[in-house]
């Protein structure tokens, strides 16, 4: 089994033949006997497939669908070889890629996706509305015109959001900021849910229900761009910050986010000197920390690692020493958007294949292969449960 090659038939029968395996069933089991006997959730059965899929990749394969990147275009054809030439899991449509009407952009992401006879990549793209909307026909409230109203209202809002992605054929928000907006929070303030950790979580919550059944969600900048000013497009902001006081203060809303089913949170390029000398993106205590304390399970992804190129500090001014050290800290997908041109996200790939330990790769590919069988829509059948 690959990535490629095979029709969705064969894909679906792999997929109930990793729902009898989920269940225990016998093997002759037929699905809706197996289904009535313990019926399996999505996850499981998409988790279950992932790791038949991920035990047939090649090292190169596997690091390959580990990468996120980006180039810029609207041309169909170029994004798609861009995408499939380099086996790259994934892809974010920034600005300059999506075009200026929801069926131009089907028809772009349809092209990206790919035939019938292969796993679609995840295609992404940052979402919040307000400022930063890269789908510009969406005029729903967002950050802090959210944050006076009841989380009802976030909800509403983000189902909406999540409507227009699904429609435009977009399977992953990177939209929802987890941030606390603090008095001294800098400029990511005004698009933050609330401006202390308990109104922030609430509405954090009830985004990710809003978007649930529409498109995947991410948690943003973990672990928590309030706590630390500055601008992370250009500098790395800095704390003092203890572990106790980010529990109290910007913790909330992340696990609240995790417990509501955010399938991806997103690691800001943030460092708490209390906690490593790494950014969070590069730092193995952090990665450690949203596992362990606050029960993440799904998939780590990285802030555009390009814009640790822009803060000017040498030790992090090799694309490709920045994503083999984010894989073997923790993260599971590394997002690649300045500089990311086609050599560049191969030579990231070649890298994590020849360096990250091969079981800590399986463990990231297998993540992230979960969430592309998720998103193809393989398992939106009624025998499946949510």
């Amino acid at each position: 089994m690959s990535l490629s090659g095979r029709g969705r038939s064969a894909w679906l029968a792999a997929a109930l033949a990793g729902l009898v395996l989920v269940l225990g069933a016998p093997q002759g089991a037929t699905a809706s006997a197996t289904a009535e006997a313990a019926p399996a959730t999505r996850g499981e059965v998409a988790a279950a497939l992932a790791e038949e899929i991920v035990d047939d990749l090649s090292i190169e394969e596997r690091a390959a669908t580990v990468v996120m990147g980006s180039t810029a275009g609207t041309d169909p054809s170029t994004l798609a070889s861009y995408l499939h030439d380099g086996g790259l899991g994934g892809f974010i449509l920034m600005g300059s890629n999506v075009p200026p009407s929801e069926p131009a952009l089907r028809a772009l992401t349809n092209a990206m996706h790919g035939d019938a006879d292969a796993l679609p990549p995840l295609l992404a793209t940052d979402q919040e509305g307000g400022i930063v909307s890269r789908l510009r026909w969406d005029d729903g409230p967002a950050g802090a015109a959210l944050q006076a109203l009841p989380p009802a209202k976030t909800e509403a809002a983000f189902e909406a959001r999540g409507r227009l992605l699904e429609r435009g054929g977009v399977d992953v928000n990177f939209g929802i900021v987890a941030d606390v907006g603090t008095a001294t929070s800098g400029f990511i303030r005004s698009r933050t849910l609330g401006a202390d950790a308990t109104s922030a979580a609430e509405r954090v919550a009830a985004a990710v229900e809003g978007e649930r059944h529409h498109v995947l969600s991410t948690l943003k900048h973990f672990p928590g761009h309030g706590a630390a000013a500055g601008d992370s497009h250009h500098t790395i902001p800095q704390t003092d910050m203890g572990l106790d006081e980010w529990r109290a203060s910007h913790a909330p809303p992340f696990a609240a986010g995790i417990d509501s089913g955010a399938e991806l949170v997103m690691s800001g390029h943030l460092r708490f000197t209390d906690v490593s000398e790494e950014p969070a993106s590069l730092s193995p205590e952090w990665y450690d920390i949203l596992r362990d304390e606050l029960g993440f399970e799904g998939v780590a992804v990285t802030d555009d690692l390009g814009m640790l190129l822009a803060s000017g500090e040498r030790k992090y001014a090799d694309p490709v020493r920045n994503a083999v050290m984010a894989i073997s800290a923790g993260a599971d997908l590394a997002l690649m958007v300045a500089g990311s041109d086609v050599a560049t996200a191969r030579a990231m790939a070649a890298g994590i294949a020849s360096e990250v330990e091969p079981a800590r790769l399986e463990e990231a590919a297998t993540r992230v292969v979960t969430l592309r069988v998720l998103a193809s829509g393989l398992l939106d059948d009624p025998v499946f449960e949510d």
